[in-house]
């Protein structure tokens, strides 16, 4: 059997990660401003995210949802004091397309409405609703394709109220930061309006944290930047840095009903002990206030080079954009520089490193970059 051929692919193979650098088969270290998608949180091979998942999967690595997990609730205190929902209920699964489907599902069950609200160039996930709620003609099968979704431009106040002013929309979906997208930013008066729409109009108003959120911003969520709340968040991706997990902060709005969400893997006790490892490590590490310090020097350092065109982003999720297509310029920082890097389209080189990225490190990546610009 052959792997089925979905993914183009780098020649390199990594074979070892400590903190934000990684290893290939060959030896070669490379500096990682990627974190695997934005995805490892508190660095490769963190010692006691190791220790805390040894420890777990030696005692009990999984049983069902059936039976008390203790290490859940343990969790969910401590996401909900960490992040500031400490009043909301949290609903663990595998991953960020799951969590949004469960979010969807969850509001149109609250208001009985089938229509959704995203946002043009979103990325939500490639599972049913999400990948329909996906601003991606090429991702969307015949069969996701079931007309529930309207995309409208991001931070267009006039257009989104038009729409909601219609009385059926069940759901506006959008994430905290674009993150495919380019690392577009919404603006504080177009979430605040945002939110007043939903409130008058009983519609449920879902931030998909999933990429921007768990620190990345510099904040806990990039949504507290606008001074808003949202009914349900959802997280993935740095939560287990690394290990399959996402969840839905739910708001106390929703009355739960057994048999009304479910899954087998969500939640289990391996997946919650790397969970909780992970937030150890970002507040013994102080690690969402160093991507707001070491983030907010990167931007304005990539900002004095003449060669971008523009440089976008909060904390350590940046986008830079180029005149020219970056295709070649991003193969010569793997390459050349050994520089992991992340892309959006054709002109976009997206930042997504580990939230422990050195001062240090910042000024190396500015470094290499510069020495090939």
């Amino acid at each position: 059997m052959e792997l089925f051929d979905v993914y183009p692919l780098f020649d390199i193979q990594i074979v070892k990660g400590k903190g934000c650098h990684v290893w290939d088969d060959k030896g070669t270290e490379y500096l990682d401003l990627y974190g695997g998608h934005a995805v490892i949180s508190i660095g490769h091979a963190h010692p006691h995210y190791i220790e805390k998942i040894s420890q777990q999967v030696g005692t009990l690595g999984f049983y069902s949802n059936s039976v008390i997990n203790g290490l859940q609730q343990e969790l969910a205190h401590r996401l909900g004091k960490a992040c500031g929902y400490d009043d909301y209920a949290l609903f663990l699964i595998n991953s960020g397309a799951e969590a949004n489907e469960n979010a969807l599902k969850l509001a149109s069950f609250y208001n009985g409405r089938t229509r959704i609200l995203s946002i043009q160039k979103a990325f939500h996930g490639r599972t049913s609703l999400a990948v329909e709620a996906t601003d991606n003609a090429k991702i969307i099968a015949p069969i996701n394709a079931n007309h529930h979704v309207t995309y409208l431009p991001m931070n267009d106040t006039a257009a989104m109220e038009q729409e909601l002013a219609k009385g059926d929309v069940c759901a506006v979906i959008i994430e905290g930061i674009q993150g495919v997208g380019g690392i577009q930013l919404p603006t504080d008066e177009y979430m605040q309006a945002l939110r007043a729409a939903c409130d008058a109009h009983d519609t449920v108003l879902i931030l998909d944290e999933i990429q921007s959120g768990y620190g990345r911003s510099g904040r806990f969520f990039a949504h507290q930047y606008n001074g808003i709340k949202a009914d349900i968040v959802t997280v993935a991706k740095g939560i287990g840095n690394g290990f399959p997990m996402g969840g839905v902060l739910i708001s106390p709005k929703f009355t739960p009903v057994y048999g009304q969400l479910g899954t087998t893997f969500g939640g289990n006790h391996l997946a919650c002990a790397a969970a909780l490892a992970v937030l150890d490590v970002m507040e013994e590490e102080h690690l969402v206030e160093n991507a707001a310090r070491v983030g907010e020097y990167l931007i304005h350092e990539l900002k004095q080079i003449p060669q971008i065109k523009e440089v976008r982003g909060r904390g350590l999720m940046i986008g830079m954009e180029f005149e020219q297509p970056i295709k070649e310029l991003r193969l010569r920082l793997l390459k050349e520089q050994h520089v992991f890097t992340g892309v959006s389209g054709t002109h976009v080189i997206r930042l997504l490193p580990p939230l422990c990225l050195s001062m240090e490190e910042a000024q190396e990546f500015l470094r290499r970059l510069k020495s090939i610009l």
